[in-house]
């Protein structure tokens, strides 16, 4: 059954004496397993052989970010590791879990439900059992797939640990709308088209992240770079390293046992996506959605895996960009339909211009998908940029893409819509890590022209690079919901880089063979003022809990350390 978790986080707030969002030292916890009797024990700090153990810093209230280390020992099954891996974060990041679940998902398919709930729940269940049916199926694939739902079954069981002490093994059973709802939330905004919902929740031509990839001049270096683009308040933020030395079943090590990837309190993957991964690959996305209502009856419980799923066993097992995506593309399940861009470091040679695989494209909508090789676009335009509208021309009409362009005109296209032109126009800017930075930050969007639009007034915060929507007027008129005024906006920005540079004060290391990047917490405030709750019309009627009142947050460096690096300008 659900938690009560507006109970629970006041419980625990008011043991500890501390207050929501509070910053406070470091926690650790780790997780040991008694083979004979299957039962697993909580600890407050390290022990002597420990399966798991964790590190975890709250300090939102003065970077925008908390900050998670979770780590595994590779002599256990991977099973047990993947079990007290859950158990470690549950525990550790109970209250800002409970805070996340207030501010977005409550009040969503409680009881008693309707009949999309009910249908809702019946869908998730069924996959569920269908995936777990797998379990027996030889290799790896399944092998991490399994590993994934134990981990969710973990956290469940490290959330509910008020303190420290024995847990159960893993069921092998959860609850759809319990911790797994949060894995699985991309999912449902796409399940509530195919279910049918009547008032889904998808805003027409709503923006869902901005992604850059750029080679400095003379392919000196690369940067990779992501804008998340969400609700404001899912801004209760976690950056995670995950370090899980799983076995292979034919023996050896995951390529991707070390990952370094913002996310959110009780999501077991990024979900914005943006992944550092000791492969050599970085995995982000931007979603590109599904416009065309024939293609949802592609979407079925059975033969399936959920979207996250299957990005995760993907940076788990993949070595490079093709196998990443051949890893990918089976088990569609038609929902969280996003473009995948897959950069290969280890392809990248500083000043060459004969480089080869050193970036993979995968585009999912229901029922199809489409995947290739674009080194030599990037190696002749110099740039990569994502926007929410699918590269490939038979994943554009497919998906109802040409219908959208008819409709609402050049907004739609690929090489039409703002954030295309104004990528085309202002990536030659970029020269250095301040500038990407100011880039993928940028909305002027009362000045640029490439901003405009058929509204009153006659330009939306939507069309940037980083959007702002809370300043769209709200008594605006506007052609489609995604220009007008709403709680939506760019929420951050990461970017790495092969090369650690002088602007950064870490080591003479590579940065990305480091496994770090640059984070923002928070919508950008580089040419308009901070994003403040207290000044906003939609407070009342928005959940933040936990939030700091006024999102101004300085870039920090993370390691995949709970120390935060502040980042040298």
């Amino acid at each position: 059954d659900r938690v009560n978790m507006t109970g629970l986080c006041l419980l625990i707030c008011g043991l500890l004496g501390i207050g929501l969002g509070t910053v406070r030292s470091q926690q650790t916890a780790s997780v040991t397993w008694d083979q004979s009797s299957n039962k697993f024990s909580l600890h407050k700090g390290v022990v002597q052989d420990y399966v798991a153990m964790g590190a975890f810093r709250n300090e939102i209230n003065s970077t925008g970010w908390s900050y998670l280390n979770v780590s595994t020992v590779q002599k256990f099954p991977n099973e047990v590791q993947a079990y007290a891996a859950g158990i470690v974060e549950g525990y550790l990041t109970r209250e800002l879990i409970d805070l996340t679940w207030q501010n977005t998902v409550k009040g969503y398919c409680e009881k008693p439900y309707n009949k999309y709930c009910t249908d809702l729940r019946d869908f998730l269940q069924k996959n569920m059992d269908w995936v777990n049916a797998q379990k027996d199926r030889e290799g790896d694939y399944w092998g991490m797939v399994r590993a994934f739902m134990v981990q969710v079954e973990g956290l469940e069981a490290g959330y509910k640990s008020q303190q420290a002490g024995e847990i159960h093994g893993a069921s092998g059973k959860l609850d759809p709308f319990g911790m797994y709802f949060l894995q699985v939330s991309g999912d449902v905004e796409d399940l509530e088209e195919a279910l049918g919902k009547k008032d889904a929740k998808r805003v027409r031509g709503s923006g869902s992240c901005s992604a850059l990839i750029k080679l400095l001049p003379g392919n000196k270096d690369l940067y990779v770079s992501h804008d998340t683009w969400n609700t404001y308040q899912s801004m209760i933020r976690v950056l995670k390293k995950y370090n899980f030395p799983y076995q292979m079943k034919k023996g050896g090590t995951i390529p991707g046992h070390t990952m370094t990837f913002s996310s959110y309190p009780g999501t077991l993957m990024s979900g914005d996506d943006y992944y550092l991964i000791s492969s050599g690959l970085v995995s982000l996305e931007t979603t590109i959605g599904n416009s065309n209502p024939a293609l949802w009856s592609s979407v079925t419980p059975t033969n399936s895996v959920m979207e996250g799923i299957r990005t995760m066993v993907s940076n788990y097992l993949a070595r490079d960009g093709t196998s990443w995506a051949q890893l990918f593309i089976p088990y569609n399940s038609g929902t969280y339909n996003n473009q995948w861009m897959v950069v290969d470091y280890k392809q990248f040679v500083p000043g060459s211009a004969n480089m080869t695989k050193l970036l993979h494209i995968v585009e999912q909508i229901p029922g199809m998908m489409a995947a290739d090789d674009k080194t030599d676009l990037i190696l002749k335009q110099s740039y990569w940029p994502s926007y929410n509208i699918p590269y490939f021309p038979i994943i554009f009409n497919k998906s109802g893409g040409n219908e959208n362009v008819r409709k609402y005109g050049d907004w739609f296209s690929y090489n039409g819509s703002p954030r295309a032109r104004i990528f085309k126009r202002d990536n030659t800017k970029v020269t250095d890590l301040k500038s990407m930075m100011s880039l993928m930050r940028y909305n002027d969007f009362t000045h640029d022209p490439l901003s405009r639009c058929n509204c009153t007034p006659p330009y939306s915060g939507e069309n940037s690079i980083s959007a702002r929507c809370d300043l769209n007027p709200a008594n605006g008129t506007y052609p489609f919901g995604a220009l007008g005024h709403r709680s939506h906006g760019g929420t951050d920005m990461k970017v790495t880089t092969l090369y650690s540079i002088s602007l950064i004060q870490l080591t003479n290391s590579a940065m990305f063979r480091a496994m770090q990047f640059v984070a923002i917490s928070g919508p950008t405030y580089d040419q308009f003022a901070p994003f403040q709750w207290s000044t906003s019309d939609f407070k009342d009627n928005t959940p933040h809990m936990g939030h700091p009142d006024t999102f101004k947050f300085d870039p920090v460096v993370f390691d995949g350390t709970t120390d935060f690096k502040p980042f040298q300008k």
